[in-house]
Protein backbone atom coordinates (compact mmCIF):
# COMPACT_ATOMS: atom_id res chain seq x y z
CA UNK A 1 0.00 0.00 0.00
CA UNK A 2 1.17 3.56 -1.15
CA UNK A 3 0.41 6.41 1.49
CA UNK A 4 0.21 10.11 1.50
CA UNK A 5 0.23 11.31 -2.14
CA UNK A 6 -0.57 15.28 -2.13
CA UNK A 7 -2.23 16.79 -5.13
CA UNK A 8 -1.75 20.57 -4.41
CA UNK A 9 -1.10 22.26 -1.18
CA UNK A 10 -2.53 25.38 0.97
CA UNK A 11 -2.89 25.53 4.52
CA UNK A 12 -6.26 23.88 5.69
CA UNK A 13 -9.65 26.31 6.78
CA UNK A 14 -12.27 25.79 8.85
CA UNK A 15 -14.52 26.80 6.50
CA UNK A 16 -13.12 23.37 3.98
CA UNK A 17 -15.67 20.46 3.07
CA UNK A 18 -13.41 17.34 3.57
CA UNK A 19 -14.26 14.24 1.75
CA UNK A 20 -13.51 10.66 1.49
CA UNK A 21 -14.06 8.00 -1.48
CA UNK A 22 -12.68 5.16 -2.71
CA UNK A 23 -11.71 5.78 -6.09
CA UNK A 24 -10.13 4.04 -9.96
CA UNK A 25 -7.28 6.39 -10.52
CA UNK A 26 -5.99 6.37 -14.38
CA UNK A 27 -2.24 5.72 -15.51
CA UNK A 28 -1.07 8.77 -17.56
CA UNK A 29 -1.72 7.13 -20.78
CA UNK A 30 -5.50 7.05 -19.96
CA UNK A 31 -5.56 10.34 -18.33
CA UNK A 32 -3.96 11.91 -21.55
CA UNK A 33 -6.39 9.71 -24.15
CA UNK A 34 -9.30 11.12 -21.60
CA UNK A 35 -8.36 14.76 -22.16
CA UNK A 36 -8.19 14.74 -25.46
CA UNK A 37 -11.90 13.08 -25.91
CA UNK A 38 -13.09 15.68 -23.36
CA UNK A 39 -11.51 19.04 -25.10
CA UNK A 40 -13.40 17.05 -28.38
CA UNK A 41 -16.75 16.30 -27.41
CA UNK A 42 -16.83 20.05 -25.31
CA UNK A 43 -15.63 21.63 -28.20
CA UNK A 44 -18.30 19.75 -30.78
CA UNK A 45 -21.08 19.81 -28.17
CA UNK A 46 -20.30 23.65 -27.38
CA UNK A 47 -21.51 22.89 -24.33
CA UNK A 48 -20.24 26.05 -22.06
CA UNK A 49 -18.75 25.17 -18.96
CA UNK A 50 -15.54 24.29 -17.44
CA UNK A 51 -13.24 21.18 -18.58
CA UNK A 52 -11.98 19.10 -15.74
CA UNK A 53 -7.97 19.02 -15.40
CA UNK A 54 -6.87 15.43 -16.54
CA UNK A 55 -5.06 15.55 -13.25
CA UNK A 56 -8.42 15.07 -11.45
CA UNK A 57 -9.69 12.27 -13.57
CA UNK A 58 -10.84 9.46 -11.48
CA UNK A 59 -13.71 6.95 -10.78
CA UNK A 60 -15.70 6.77 -8.01
CA UNK A 61 -16.12 3.50 -6.37
CA UNK A 62 -17.45 4.58 -2.55
CA UNK A 63 -17.95 7.67 -1.77
CA UNK A 64 -17.94 7.90 2.32
CA UNK A 65 -18.87 11.43 2.69
CA UNK A 66 -18.49 15.10 3.47
CA UNK A 67 -17.27 16.77 7.03
CA UNK A 68 -16.24 20.02 8.30
CA UNK A 69 -12.87 18.44 9.30
CA UNK A 70 -11.04 14.82 8.46
CA UNK A 71 -12.17 12.08 10.08
CA UNK A 72 -8.57 10.59 11.08
CA UNK A 73 -10.48 7.34 13.02
CA UNK A 74 -13.13 6.65 9.87
CA UNK A 75 -9.98 7.06 7.33
CA UNK A 76 -8.33 4.30 9.32
CA UNK A 77 -11.55 1.92 9.30
CA UNK A 78 -12.03 2.73 5.42
CA UNK A 79 -8.12 1.67 5.23
CA UNK A 80 -8.18 -1.39 7.24
CA UNK A 81 -11.65 -2.56 4.95
CA UNK A 82 -9.54 -1.87 1.50
CA UNK A 83 -6.86 -4.26 3.13
CA UNK A 84 -9.20 -6.88 3.65
CA UNK A 85 -10.60 -6.78 0.01
CA UNK A 86 -9.62 -9.61 -2.62
CA UNK A 87 -10.38 -8.92 -6.39
CA UNK A 88 -8.57 -9.43 -9.75
CA UNK A 89 -7.56 -6.34 -11.72
CA UNK A 90 -9.22 -5.77 -15.07
CA UNK A 91 -9.68 -3.59 -18.20
CA UNK A 92 -12.34 -0.86 -18.35
CA UNK A 93 -13.81 0.74 -21.53
CA UNK A 94 -14.64 3.78 -21.58
CA UNK A 95 -16.95 3.99 -24.99
CA UNK A 96 -19.63 6.30 -24.26
CA UNK A 97 -19.83 10.35 -23.15
CA UNK A 98 -23.39 11.94 -21.22
CA UNK A 99 -24.17 14.33 -18.54
CA UNK A 100 -26.17 14.14 -15.17
CA UNK A 101 -29.34 15.93 -14.39
CA UNK A 102 -28.18 17.92 -11.32
CA UNK A 103 -27.41 21.15 -10.79
CA UNK A 104 -23.77 21.51 -12.24
CA UNK A 105 -24.61 19.66 -15.05
CA UNK A 106 -21.38 17.15 -14.61
CA UNK A 107 -20.57 16.14 -18.73
CA UNK A 108 -18.98 12.16 -18.25
CA UNK A 109 -17.00 9.31 -19.94
CA UNK A 110 -18.78 5.91 -19.23
CA UNK A 111 -19.35 2.42 -20.01
CA UNK A 112 -21.83 0.84 -22.25
CA UNK A 113 -21.28 -2.36 -20.11
CA UNK A 114 -20.26 -1.70 -16.65
CA UNK A 115 -16.96 -4.70 -16.57
CA UNK A 116 -17.43 -7.82 -13.98
CA UNK A 117 -14.33 -6.84 -12.70
CA UNK A 118 -15.82 -3.22 -12.02
CA UNK A 119 -18.88 -4.32 -10.25
CA UNK A 120 -17.00 -7.10 -8.08
CA UNK A 121 -14.72 -4.48 -6.83
CA UNK A 122 -17.25 -2.40 -6.04
CA UNK A 123 -18.99 -5.01 -4.41
CA UNK A 124 -16.51 -6.31 -2.44
CA UNK A 125 -15.55 -3.22 -0.74
CA UNK A 126 -18.75 -2.59 0.13
CA UNK A 127 -19.15 -5.33 1.99
CA UNK A 128 -15.54 -4.87 3.45
CA UNK A 129 -16.44 -1.33 4.64
CA UNK A 130 -19.96 -2.51 6.21
CA UNK A 131 -17.91 -5.44 8.16
CA UNK A 132 -15.37 -2.54 9.60
CA UNK A 133 -18.65 -0.29 10.70
CA UNK A 134 -17.92 2.08 7.45
CA UNK A 135 -21.04 4.20 5.91
CA UNK A 136 -20.80 4.81 2.63
CA UNK A 137 -23.44 7.40 1.02
CA UNK A 138 -24.42 8.05 -2.24
CA UNK A 139 -26.59 4.83 -2.55
CA UNK A 140 -25.69 1.14 -2.82
CA UNK A 141 -25.35 1.01 -7.04
CA UNK A 142 -22.43 1.92 -9.21
CA UNK A 143 -22.52 4.30 -12.00
CA UNK A 144 -19.26 3.93 -13.53
CA UNK A 145 -18.29 7.77 -14.79
CA UNK A 146 -15.36 9.68 -15.15
CA UNK A 147 -16.70 13.34 -14.90
CA UNK A 148 -15.07 15.85 -17.54
CA UNK A 149 -16.79 18.82 -17.44
CA UNK A 150 -18.49 20.86 -14.66
CA UNK A 151 -21.11 23.44 -14.75
CA UNK A 152 -21.79 22.87 -18.68
CA UNK A 153 -24.25 25.32 -20.05
CA UNK A 154 -26.28 22.11 -21.13
CA UNK A 155 -27.36 18.31 -20.63
CA UNK A 156 -25.51 16.35 -23.08
CA UNK A 157 -28.56 13.82 -23.46
CA UNK A 158 -28.96 11.24 -24.77
CA UNK A 159 -25.17 10.05 -24.33
CA UNK A 160 -23.13 9.53 -27.29
CA UNK A 161 -20.62 7.04 -28.22
CA UNK A 162 -17.31 7.94 -28.50
CA UNK A 163 -14.08 6.12 -29.54
CA UNK A 164 -13.07 3.90 -26.60
CA UNK A 165 -10.67 4.37 -24.35
CA UNK A 166 -9.27 1.13 -22.87
CA UNK A 167 -7.80 1.42 -19.12
CA UNK A 168 -6.35 -1.70 -17.24
CA UNK A 169 -7.51 -1.02 -14.02
CA UNK A 170 -4.80 -2.80 -11.33
CA UNK A 171 -5.32 -0.78 -8.13
CA UNK A 172 -7.21 1.05 -6.34
CA UNK A 173 -7.07 4.00 -3.99
CA UNK A 174 -8.46 5.74 -0.87
CA UNK A 175 -8.90 9.71 -1.27
CA UNK A 176 -9.28 13.27 0.92
CA UNK A 177 -10.39 15.81 -1.27
CA UNK A 178 -10.11 18.82 0.41
CA UNK A 179 -12.59 21.30 -0.79
CA UNK A 180 -12.36 25.06 0.05
CA UNK A 181 -9.21 26.88 0.03
CA UNK A 182 -6.91 24.47 -0.88
CA UNK A 183 -8.29 21.68 -3.23
CA UNK A 184 -6.06 19.33 -2.85
CA UNK A 185 -6.83 15.52 -3.80
CA UNK A 186 -4.41 13.49 -1.43
CA UNK A 187 -4.26 9.62 -1.89
CA UNK A 188 -4.22 8.26 1.85
CA UNK A 189 -3.44 4.95 0.56
CA UNK A 190 -3.39 2.60 -2.46
CA UNK A 191 -4.24 -1.36 -3.08
CA UNK A 192 -3.03 -3.32 -5.29
CA UNK A 193 -5.76 -6.20 -7.07
CA UNK A 194 -4.40 -9.47 -8.10
CA UNK A 195 -2.98 -9.74 -12.14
Amino acid sequence: MHQDSLFGAAPAAPSDIHRLFFALLPDEAARERMANAAADIHARHNGGGRLIGAHRYHLTLQFLGDAHEFQAERAHAAQAAAADVVADAFELRLDRAGSFRNRSIPWWLGCEQTPVGLQTLFDRLGVALAKRGVRVEGGHSLTPHVTIVRDAAAALHPPIAVDAIDWWVADFALIHSQLGTRNAYTVLGQWSLAE
